[in-house]
């Protein structure tokens, strides 16, 4: 099993745990790594021997879950890490319908980059197959996101009614269920194909399709709790500062929106990160009959991705 995956699955049990690992793993400093030091730390980690009765205890760990794919073993470019996800300027311009497509062409990279590593597609690339399903999933996640504002300019719809629902109530579930579908798009080679399960000694016992929807599925919904709340938290303290008048002037107010979008985001990318295991686990039971026949072992692991 991967290094990266033991430490997952011997430090991460609970959900305060991982909430405690992301916290340190997302850390912006990491981002300042060489990819000499990271290889150098992951080659000590992979030669260190370590099992899951001795748990790694070395900091530099977290150069290896931060910036290497466990499937893969390759370093991971630094705009796509988890700590180069902590930009709250996507979401707190996601209105402008251009910027609502480099935010998703971001997210989608980003899932590009960090999902499971296993999957295995004969006909042509995997990733020529996953960037070309990644476009098309951009393209209508901003049209989507759009749309209702073209539609109230249009009809020039501009009651206060119209206006509190498309501003304030319609983008925080639109930008999480589009954040979702996103990652459903991208990384649907996995449900199609399946991914590697493993034993507990880290031995490959098969391929699942099962998994792989598994994992996809835990990553969208946490994908969708990330960028929803972000949305909806800011604007919902935004509009309780307009009320009160605590901010005098429209930069006042954009400084302090944009203070609390970073808040949010700081608060919520290792909350959303850690509500499923990055280890995955999967039933026997719940698995493929070939899998079944292969192992006798109660459950198996696999690698969620991020």
């Amino acid at each position: 099993m991967d290094a990266n995956l033991r430490f997952w699955r011997a430090e991460g049990q609970s959900f305060f745990q991982r909430f405690l690992l992301w916290a340190d793993v997302l850390d912006p400093l990491l981002l300042l790594k060489s990819s000499d030091e990271i290889r150098r730390t992951r080659l000590l980690l992979q030669n260190s021997g370590k099992t899951l009765s001795e748990p790694i205890q070395n900091d530099q760990v977290f150069w290896s879950t931060s910036s290497v794919h466990p499937d893969t073993d390759k370093i991971i470019p630094v705009l796509f890490r988890p700590p180069g996800n902590l930009n709250p300027k996507f979401i707190f311009a996601y209105n402008l319908s251009f910027l609502q497509f480099v935010f998703h062409t971001y997210t989608t990279g980003f899932t590009l980059f960090n999902g499971n590593g296993t999957v295995k597609v004969e006909e042509y690339p995997l990733q020529q197959k996953q960037i070309f399903y990644g476009l098309g999933a951009i393209s209508y996640a901003a049209c989507i996101g759009a749309l209702p504002l073209l539609f109230m300019n249009r009809y020039t719809l501009k009651s206060s009614v119209t206006q509190l629902v498309v501003k304030k109530l319609l983008p925080a579930p639109l930008l999480g269920l589009m954040s979702a579908f996103t990652v459903a798009v991208v990384r649907s080679p996995e449900f199609e194909n399946g991914i590697e399960v493993m034993d507990r000694n880290g031995k490959v016992v098969g391929v699942s399709q099962k998994a792989g929807e598994k994992a996809v599925k835990e990553t969208a919904l946490s994908r969708a709790v990330l960028f929803g709340t972000m949305f909806f938290l800011p604007a919902l303290l935004t509009y309780f500062v307009e009320r009160a008048k605590f901010a005098k002037t429209p930069r006042a107010l954009a400084s302090v929106r944009m203070f609390m979008i970073t808040s949010v985001l700081a608060g919520m990318l290792p909350v959303s990160l850690s509500m499923f295991p990055q280890c995955g686990e999967i039933k026997r039971t719940d698995l493929e009959p070939e899998i079944l026949s292969s192992t006798e072992e109660t459950e198996l692991f696999y690698n969620r991705g991020i």
